[in-house]
């Protein structure tokens, strides 16, 4: 899991319905909080479009990619627009291995144990504990019982800064943050409060991280 120690703080803001016209301002907002991971979901118009002014203008130390990854035909299209992180809300062999084959970081959801083990044994990169408010800390907890140590666990879904800490104390090791952060819409005054309280969120609940 090395791969993902580049990319900190390991909060992926997630721009479901990001339009190209906001990409400049929304994505500066964003990696000038201190975000360095963002993720696209293909499930809107525009979303490649987004994907690539993204990575255009993002940081050296940041990684851009798709959400809602559905097959390996999206891995490809995401990966040739300059994606490198693959999102996925379920988990799938041939996706997970098409984005491992591309050299992308493979982040594929999860709701059970089976599942998590066999998103590991396809080369996962990374657990989107998916949806987290479904699963809870305590189940989050569970999961991390029995998982190899060290497995990136993101609880993603209804994630809000006051929840952080908890999650953290379960054994979250990074979050997904949708709609808690990002609406079509939002003004970059507002996204910049939103961006800056899960920073400082996160920076409280691991201070030995820092």
């Amino acid at each position: 899991m090395n791969e993902l120690r580049r990319f900190q703080p390991p909060l992926v803001a997630i721009l479901r319905g990001l339009t190209l016209a906001e990409v400049q301002p929304l994505g500066r907002v964003l990696f000038d909080a201190g975000f360095r991971m963002v993720e696209v979901p293909l499930n809107r118009p525009a979303a490649l479009a987004c994907i690539a002014a993204l990575k255009a203008m993002a940081p050296a130390d940041a990684l851009v990619g798709g959400g809602t990854m559905l097959t390996p035909a999206d891995v490809d299209t995401v990966h040739a627009v300059g994606g490198r992180l693959m999102v996925a809300p379920n988990c799938d062999a041939e996706v997970i291995g098409r984005a491992r084959e591309l050299g992308m970081l493979a982040a594929p959801g999860v709701a059970t144990p089976t599942e998590a083990f066999n998103a590991l044994r396809w080369g996962a990169h990374a657990l989107k504990i998916f949806p987290a408010d479904m699963v809870g800390p305590a189940g989050l907890k569970a999961f991390k019982s029995v998982l190899p140590a060290g497995t990136p666990l993101w609880p993603v879904g209804g994630v809000t800064p006051e929840g952080i800490a908890t999650w953290v104390h379960a054994g979250a090791t990074g979050f997904g943050i949708g709609g808690q952060l990002f609406q079509p819409g939002v003004s970059p005054q507002v996204l910049a409060v939103r961006a800056r309280a899960f920073i400082a969120a996160w920076a409280s609940a691991t201070p030995a991280a820092e």
